[in-house]
């Protein structure tokens, strides 16, 4: 069984809509394209690194659209090995309606989608889930996923959708590297779901040390 990774880029207060451009959300959304000030050699690499033995992209309607639109006209140069990645590699999208899949590759998921994701998990090693807001909710609340990468830039927007927006469920989570700054200070986190759920307890019990003497 393969692995669902989950690679978002976010704010400081969890807003992860629209970070490359407006045009990825024209309507309602002010800030589009906020992620482009903070980009520097750090946190690019980080993501190049991140996308290393991909065989699948797992994608929403609009993260699809824009992809398609962009991604068949572009050859690797400034975009790494992106271009040929993304244009080789099979894509599965979620839709709710009849997408026009032109870019090669494509394969609309069936209207029982919790069962299509565990039909493509069993198919490939390393599926990316970019974007896609709302289909992450879907995953976060279904436990659809293996890991989760977040690029956390130093900015906060107070609007927007959220990474966290609804779907995600009590889940326990397991950090897999130390968090890395890059120089604009943009922190990468990375985690893997973990079995169980959050326990809790209580501060003044003594296993805490509340109250010890020195």
């Amino acid at each position: 069984m393969g692995l669902i990774h989950i690679e978002l880029f976010t704010t400081l207060d969890l807003v992860g809509q629209a970070p490359g451009g407006p045009e990825e959300d024209p309507e309602g959304f002010s800030y589009g394209g906020w992620q482009v000030p903070m980009l520097d050699e750090v946190a690019g690499a980080q993501v190049d690194a991140a996308y290393e033995g991909t065989d699948a992209l797992l994608l929403g309607r609009r993260t699809y659209d824009i992809f398609a639109g962009y991604w068949p006209h572009q050859k690797d140069g400034d975009n790494g090995g992106f271009a040929t990645l993304f244009n080789s590699v099979p894509k599965y999208v979620a839709s709710r309606g009849t997408p026009d899949l032109s870019w090669a590759g494509s394969t609309h998921l069936g209207p029982d989608l919790v069962a299509a994701v565990r039909e493509v998990r069993e198919r490939h090693e390393h599926i990316k889930v970019v974007g896609s807001l709302n289909l992450v909710q879907t995953l976060l609340r279904e436990k659809l996923f293996d890991r989760l990468d977040l690029w956390v830039h130093p900015i906060m927007l107070g609007v927007g959708k959220k990474v966290f927006d609804g779907g995600a469920v009590p889940t326990n989570v397991t950090l897999l590297a130390p968090p890395v700054a890059s120089p604009k200070g943009t922190v990468h986190l990375r985690y893997a779901r973990a079995d169980g759920v959050p326990g809790t307890g209580d501060m003044s019990a003594v296993d805490r040390g509340a109250g010890q003497g020195a």
